[in-house]
């Protein structure tokens, strides 16, 4: 069975890990009572990673236009193809709308992104508390709905590795041969 290239694979980990733990941090960050300068910082690391998967995600998807994926397994029924399919265009509408949500959130609170702490990223809105206040609770469940699509595309290779055994989660692995 063909494998996804080595660029694909470690575009895919890589933002993998960094979604799992920008989105681990926001829920840590958010129950942090007060101001304190730890919720500060995890309030630049949960930004830095969200820039940073935003950054990596262009990269996936450009490249991905250019270098198509390898077929899914003939053994896999059409219906399955097609929920495979559609959860992988939702997962790449939600890995660009959940840090751009952020993003703009985080200006319209009136707080600039300084990536990394070495540079500021664009204003493209001023501060606007009425929109933070939409926009909040759309990063919000925009992050819930990635989570479960995540958890569903995580059992999904479980079950094509686990009980179809067709191969289908070993074409992602990293390390294996081709």
């Amino acid at each position: 069975m063909q494998r996804y290239t080595t660029t694909a694979i470690v575009l895919h980990w890589l933002i993998a890990v960094l979604i799992i733990g920008a989105f681990t941090l926001g829920l840590v960050m958010t129950d942090i009572p007060g101001i304190s300068p730890t919720k500060l910082k995890y309030f630049s690391w949960h930004k830095w990673a969200g820039v940073t998967v935003l950054l990596l995600a262009t990269i996936r998807l450009l490249w991905r236009l250019k270098n198509r994926p390898p077929a899914l397994p003939d053994t896999m029924p059409a219906w399955q193809r097609g929920a495979a399919h559609g959860l992988h265009h939702l997962l790449y509408v939600l890995i660009f709308a959940v840090p751009l949500s952020g993003y703009f959130y985080t200006l319209a609170a009136g707080f600039p992104v300084v990536y990394f702490g070495l540079f500021q990223l664009p204003v493209f809105i001023a501060k606007n508390p009425a929109l933070a206040d939409t926009l909040k609770p759309i990063h919000y469940w925009l992050n819930m709905v990635m989570a479960g699509l995540v958890g569903l595309h995580v059992v999904a290779a479980l079950k094509h590795q686990f009980v179809d055994r067709d191969g289908t989660l070993g074409r992602m692995l990293p390390g294996r041969s081709h």
